[in-house]
C-alpha cells in the first residue's frame, strides 16, 4: 500500500543541515540554516546554560536543531527495542522510524501521513478507547467509526464481533489497535487471536497502526512486542506509535517514535520522507535531551540491564496490586466473580463503575478516577487496597458489579 507514497525531496532548509554534518571538508561553512554560529562554526553553549547544567550535574552538550525524523542512535535503538536486534525487516531495512513529540506526536504525525496519501480512507477505532485517538484522527480530517472491542459480560475482549466488524470494513481502511495493556480496559487479544487477526488484515487490505504506550507493562519488554513482531514476519504493511514516558518515566521530555514497517527498503525510503514533511509541518524537529538518555541506556550493556530490571519490578508491582484487589473485593463479595481482573494486564482495570459510581466515590471515599470506569492500578498503594475495595463494593451495591457491565 506504501508504494502510492512520493518520494519527498526534503525541506530546502532542514535538509541542509546533515548533508551539511555529513560533509568531511574541513573549509565547510553553512549559510543556510536560520542558527547562530560563532567563530568557531558551532551553535554556542551559553555560559547561563553551562553553570545552569553543572549546578544539576548534567553534561554539556550540543544544543543545535536535530534533523526532522530526530536522532539516529535513537532511532536505532527504537527499532531494536520494538523489532528485535536481528529482525528481518530491519536487517533488510524494511522499516523506517522517526523520534517524535511522544507517542502522541507519533499518532499526529502518522495520522498525518496517512490522510494526506490516502485521502478518501475511513478510520476504525477500537470501542472504548483512549479518548485523545478520536481527536487526533479526526483532527487530522479523516471520518472515525468504532469497532466492537470489550465483552462487558465477562471483561474480556469480544473477539467474535471484532473480527466480524473488521471482516467487513473497506480496502486501505485505517485500523487502530493497542499492542498490548489496552487503556482502558486492560484486555488485551491473545496470540491466537492476534494470529487470526492478521489473516483478517491481510486478506482485507487493511492498514494497522499500533498505539505502543506501556512496553514492558504487561507480560514483558520481548513478549508485549508480539502482535507488532507477528505482524511484521507475515509481511504486513503498517504504522507504530511508541512511547517512552511510561516505562523510562520521561513523561515531560516527551520521548516517542513512529515507525512505518514496509514491503521493502525503497518503500520505507519514501515513508521517511512523508513522515518529515509531516514533521516540517507540525513542528520542524524534536527535542534532544530524553532522546540522549534513553539512547545512551540502551546502548550501554549495565544501563539496560538496570533499566530491564527496573521495568519488570514495576510489571510486577502492578500484577501484584491487580492480585490484591481482586483478592480484597472477592472476599468482601464472594457471590461475585471477579477473576476477569486477573486475565486483564498493564495499569489499568474496567470493573464496571458507571459514572453515578465514580462520583459517589470521589465525595464519600477521596478515591478519584474517570467517568467511565476505568481504574489505573498504578496509583493503587498496597496498604489501600482493603480501602479501595470496600469502597467500590459500598457505592456498586445493591445490583451486582457483574450486572453494572451491561
Amino acid at each position: 500500500m506504501f508504494k502510492l507514497f512520493r518520494a519527498y525531496s526534503g525541506d530546502p532548509i532542514l535538509s541542509l543541515l546533515p548533508r551539511f554534518q555529513n560533509d568531511p571538508r574541513p573549509e565547510k561553512i553553512n549559510l543556510g540554516i536560520g542558527l547562530y554560529f560563532d567563530e568557531t562554526g558551532v551553535v554556542p553553549i551559553l555560559d547561563s546554560v553551562r553553570q545552569m547544567l553543572a549546578t544539576r550535574g548534567e553534561p554539556v552538550v550540543d544544543l543545535s536543531y536535530l534533523p526532522m525524523a530526530g536522532d539516529t542512535a535513537y532511532r536505532q535503538v527504537v527499532q531494536e527495542l520494538l523489532f528485535g536486534q536481528t529482525a528481518e525487516c530491519i536487517q533488510n531495512r524494511r522499516v523506517s522510524t522517526i523520534q517524535t513529540l511522544g507517542g502522541t506526536g507519533g499518532l499526529k504525525v502518522g495520522a498525518d501521513v496517512l490522510h494526506h496519501n490516502f485521502p478518501t480512507a475511513e478510520v476504525w477505532i477500537c470501542d472504548p478507547t483512549w479518548d485523545n485517538h478520536v481527536s487526533i484522527f479526526a483532527g487530522a480530517g479523516f471520518q472515525v467509526h468504532r469497532y466492537p472491542y470489550f465483552d462487558a459480560a465477562n471483561g474480556c475482549v469480544d473477539f467474535a464481533a471484532l473480527s466480524e466488524t473488521l471482516s467487513g470494513v473497506s480496502p486501505h481502511s485505517v485500523v487502530l489497535f493497542h499492542a498490548c495493556c489496552h487503556n482502558p480496559t486492560g484486555a488485551d487479544l491473545s496470540h491466537p487471536q492476534w494470529d487470526a487477526l492478521i489473516e483478517i488484515i491481510g486478506a482485507q487490505r487493511l492498514i494497522p497502526f499500533f498505539d505502543f504506550a506501556y512496553q514492558g507493562f504487561g507480560q514483558g519488554l520481548d513478549e508485549d512486542c508480539y502482535a507488532i513482531r507477528a505482524m511484521a514476519n507475515a509481511g504486513i504493511s503498517f504504522l507504530v506509535a511508541n512511547s517512552f514516558s511510561k516505562n523510562f518515566g520521561l513523561y515531560g521530555e516527551r520521548c516517542g517514535a513512529l515507525s512505518f514497517v514496509c514491503q521493502d527498503a525503497s518503500e520505507a525510503e519514501c515513508a521517511r520522507g512523508q513522515m518529515e514533511l509531516a514533521v516540517r509541518q507540525n513542528y520542524s524537529s524534536p527535542p534532544r535531551h530524553g532522546a540522549r538518555i534513553i539512547t545512551g541506556v540502551l546502548k550501554d550493556a549495565l544501563l539496560r540491564k538496570c533499566w530491564t530490571q527496573e521495568v519488570e519490578a514495576m510489571r510486577l508491582r502492578l500484577a501484584t496490586l491487580r492480585q490484591g484487589l481482586y483478592t480484597a473485593l472477592q472476599q468482601r463479595s464472594p457471590e461475585q466473580d471477579f477473576s476477569y481482573l486477573l486475565k486483564q494486564a498493564g495499569m489499568f482495570c474496567f470493573i464496571g463503575l458507571n459514572q453515578a459510581m465514580v462520583e459517589e466515590l470521589r465525595e464519600r471515599f477521596a478515591i478519584y478516577a474517570i467517568g467511565n470506569g476505568r481504574l489505573c492500578l498504578a496509583g493503587l498503594r498496597h496498604n489501600a487496597i482493603e480501602y479501595v475495595a470496600k469502597a467500590i463494593i459500598e457505592v456498586s451495591r445493591p445490583s451486582p458489579l457483574n450486572q453494572k457491565f451491561a
